[in-house]
């Protein structure tokens, strides 16, 4: 046993306590004890017994051990897809399709969502919207690859939105505009959008009012570098061929449009393939292929 605390303890013995102080001053007079270390447990939840089966019927699960009576289940081991001993069926007849693995999942938000959580108040439509202001006010659960602006209840858009999300419909985009609003399209990634939404990441690399000049050697860099420095990580960009050209297609509003040059297209291409012809031009001196046949 712990030694006891003396000097409490004779205060307690020989000292008078008036009763309306009695009730103050008695916990911190008490006699208790120096060390901790007998009432050390663990935390509620923290320890599951195991359950003994097969040890009498006052336990519960005595004589059969909760396997119930007879039967495979009892006796064994189903295997997964077992089918009581008939040929499986996707041996019998195949399987069909395929599911793509790098196929981009997109979480589809719809007009008509957007312009409900601005009548509610819980979007600003003073700022712009990212994908952390619609997880945050539970516009949007669950992002995955990104997030797909749709047109769904075009007609309920009142409010001209300033939005950046990650693709977005044609039809969507026309509505928007129309009333004054803006689009933007960026790349995310299922990592950059975790860290977005635990704040260690910003929305966009590049903000969504700012403008290219001519002066500007790399506009993303000389936007990264003011917008950044904050944040732990810096957004990806895209690397893919498909996913470049998506976001620098004007018709998507990506956010790579202003890194192409008047007169080209999205394409990485100088040219689109297959669209230049070749001029045949006969020599003078050599006989044409007609004039070579034996036949």
């Amino acid at each position: 046993m712990p030694p006891r605390l003396p000097m409490f303890a004779g205060i307690c013995r020989t000292a008078p306590i008036p009763t309306p102080l009695a009730s103050f001053l008695l916990p911190f007079l008490q006699a208790r004890s120096a060390s901790i270390l007998s009432s050390l447990s663990d935390n509620p939840g923290a320890y599951n017994r195991r359950i003994r089966v097969g040890r009498g019927p006052s336990s519960g699960k005595g004589k059969t051990s909760g396997r119930g009576h007879k039967g495979q289940k009892q006796h064994g081991k189903v295997p997964a897809r077992f089918q009581g001993g008939q040929t499986p069926l996707y041996i019998a007849h195949g399987v069909r399709g395929f599911e793509n693995q790098f196929s981009a999942e997109m979480s589809p938000i719809n007009l008509d969502r957007i312009q409900s959580w601005i009548d509610q108040g819980r979007l600003d439509p003073t700022k712009p919207i990212t994908v952390k202001e619609l997880v945050k006010s539970r516009c949007l659960h669950g992002v995955k690859d990104g997030v797909k602006l749709l047109a769904r209840g075009k007609e309920q858009l009142k409010t001209p939105i300033n939005i950046l999300v990650s693709r977005a419909s044609t039809e969507a985009i026309n509505v928007v505009e129309a009333i004054g609003g803006k689009v933007i399209t960026r790349y995310y990634t299922k990592q950059s959008i975790k860290r977005i939404l635990r704040g260690e990441s910003e929305s966009s690399f590049i903000p969504l009012s700012y403008t290219p000049t001519a002066n500007d050697e790399s506009p993303i860099l000389a936007a990264t570098a003011a917008s950044a420095a904050p944040f732990s990580y810096r957004l990806p960009d895209p690397t893919s061929r498909k996913d470049i050209e998506y976001y620098r297609d004007p018709a998507h509003r990506g956010y790579l449009t202003h890194l192409v040059e008047d007169g080209r297209g999205p394409s990485l291409f100088f040219k689109v393939p297959g669209t230049s012809v070749r001029q045949k031009v006969k020599k003078s001196g050599i006989a044409s292929a007609g004039d070579n046949k034996v036949w």
